[in-house]
């Protein structure tokens, strides 16, 4: 099985299923990413006809574009920090309806190597808003950036699948 170059250990055939199970059921993806900044949209459009389900994503590094492209409140956002679960959910949420997706993808968290906002280096949020509702997964990876990231991309494979009701093998 042949891994995918943007996400070592991750191999291609899973997610070109996902891709398939995606289309065949007739949803749609969108992300609002922060820790993985476009890694998710990435591994998703790596695989050949992927423009028939992903609709797009946005990129929010910054705390500020959270609020303003994603929709997060400003209020949470000051009372939480932007490592949150609920903040992954909004993130959600802000891609699904900003992108006109059946499913939205928020991910969230701190790839080290410092803490951020006094959560630990290593900690994701990732959720899922979809038409069965919203799923939430805490991800708590202790190996170094990249590593955090593949596993939020992870994470965010098997919450799609997950909502699929198929398996992320």
């Amino acid at each position: 099985m042949t891994a995918l170059a943007l996400v070592p250990g991750l191999p291609a055939a899973p997610v070109a299923a996902l891709v398939e199970a995606l289309r065949t059921r007739g949803e749609t993806v969108a992300t609002a990413e922060s820790l993985t900044a476009g890694l998710l949209t990435a591994v998703l459009t790596s695989v050949p006809g992927s423009s028939a389900v992903v609709r797009g994503g946005l990129v929010v590094y910054a705390t500020d574009l959270k609020t303003t492209l994603a929709g997060v409140p400003a209020a949470l956002l000051a009372e939480r920090g932007a490592v949150d679960p609920e903040v992954a959910v909004h993130l959600a949420h802000g891609a699904r309806d900003r992108c006109g997706a059946s499913i939205g993808v928020g991910l969230t968290g701190v790839a080290g190597p410092d803490p951020q906002g006094g959560v630990a280096a290593g900690t994701a949020h990732v959720a899922l808003a979809g038409r069965a509702g919203v799923r939430t997964r805490v991800v708590a990876e202790p190996g170094g950036r990249a590593a955090v990231r593949a596993a939020a991309v992870r994470a965010a494979l098997e919450l799609i699948a997950g909502e699929l009701g198929t398996l992320f093998e």
